[in-house]
């Protein structure tokens, strides 16, 4: 089993419809797959119209093995199971706080499925926490999606600094960019400045601002479902689940 997050400390970037697309992408290439809903809001889960579970509350995510089981719902697509969020979930970091080895948490929740799928992809919330922390600890791979603007490049940056200051492991962390509209000229700069200070941190992957990713939320489904597949946001999506199976 592996672990791989879809995380950035900037919210907006485009991260759940990355871990939307990622996880219909690899369950497409004959994994198993889990999508587990970290983010409060629940955006995953509404995308596979997969309901909110109402027994997986308060700590019981992190202590009640059969409760996290029993919690996980089938999709629409094959080799890809949801486990929903729930409004709760804003709480993790108060429950984290109250544990023992409270930065082992999550992963130690996560074995507990782990023999049932060969990926376990996370959607994270958009800050740095106590959870977070959990994350980066546990997770293999975090894919951290980069807008090529000012802010986002701060972010990435804040990011890396912050695994430097802990003595986190840098390999783990893959950004790419998001949202990229290719007649901006500060978004060709922003890439190709990124692209030279972090060359080992960014895979070659540009995932454009693209009409048919917005309409995720009419069809509740990934683009891969409803879009042409000649379509630059499935190309994308289907270069990025072809990266992440080779660097794991």
């Amino acid at each position: 089993m592996k672990i791989v997050a879809c995380y950035s400390n900037k919210g907006g970037v485009g991260k759940t419809a990355t871990s939307v697309n990622l996880a219909h992408g690899l369950a497409r290439q004959g994994k198993r797959v889990l999508l587990c809903d970290l983010d409060p809001q629940g955006a995953s889960s509404f995308y596979f119209r997969v309901k909110p579970s109402r027994k997986l509350t308060e700590g019981r995510f992190f202590t009640d093995v059969k409760r996290f089981t029993g919690a996980i719902r089938g999709s629409d697509f094959d080799n890809l199971d949801i486990l929903p969020a729930n409004m709760t979930f804003r709480d993790f970091d108060v429950f984290l706080s109250r544990m023992k080895n409270s930065r082992s948490r999550l992963k130690k929740a996560l074995a507990g499925v782990g023999s049932d799928y060969d990926i376990i992809l996370l959607d994270c919330p958009p800050n740095i926490s106590t959870l977070s922390e959990n994350v980066f600890k546990c997770a293999d791979a975090i894919l951290v999606p980069v807008i090529p603007t000012t802010l986002s490049e701060r972010t990435f940056e804040q990011l890396l600094g912050f695994f430097a200051e802990r003595g986190l492991p840098k390999k783990k962390i893959l950004g790419f960019f998001s949202m990229v509209q290719g007649t901006k000229k500060l978004h060709g700069e922003t890439m190709a400045g990124l692209r030279k200070a972090h060359p080992k941190r960014l895979l070659d992957i540009a995932v454009p601002f693209a009409s048919e990713i917005e309409k995720m939320g009419v069809h509740r489904a990934p683009v891969a479902d409803f879009a042409p597949a000649g379509s630059a946001a499935v190309r994308a999506y289907g270069a990025l689940c072809d990266a992440l199976s080779k660097r794991l």
